[in-house]
């Protein structure tokens, strides 16, 4: 008897997924700003870009971009400590500069919102005072 229990169920909830029909969308991610810095790439991708050049130029027919990038995993894969060396170098003096860039787009972001908050306010403060003067007018009346 408990199998007809169960049967008994229409099958529309049981096929039903969780918000399905619910006409509602995955909420919107935050815009990007275009302003703010993009981040330094890494020791590999510094190696990678070079890798790439010479690859193209040892290999003008192959048009893949697996087979470069499996071709330049493995060769970062078979550099020693002293052969990444350099690229490493390079990478920590480009993330140098991008963290010198965001402290700047900071600075800048938290100038434009002060202004644009303590404008906010004024007004605010402002309208709130005119409202006072006006319900003392009529008061008098």
């Amino acid at each position: 008897m408990p199998k007809a229990k169960a049967d008994s169920k229409p099958a529309d909830n049981r096929l039903k997924r969780k918000g399905a029909g619910t006409g509602t969308k995955q909420s919107k991610k935050a815009a990007k700003d275009p302003n703010k810095p993009k981040r330094p790439p890494s020791a590999f991708f510094v190696f990678m870009s070079d890798f790439r050049e010479q690859y193209k130029k040892d290999h003008p027919n192959n048009k893949s971009v697996a087979a470069v990038g499996k071709a330049c995993g493995e060769e970062w894969k078979s550099l020693s400590d002293a052969d990444k060396a350099p690229y490493v170098a390079r990478a920590l003096k480009k993330k140098a500069e991008y963290e010198k860039n965001v402290q700047a787009y900071n600075r800048k972001q938290a100038g434009i919102e002060e202004e644009d908050g303590s404008d906010k306010s004024k007004s605010e403060v402002h309208d709130e005072d005119e409202e006072e003067e006006d319900d003392d007018e009529d008061d008098d009346e």
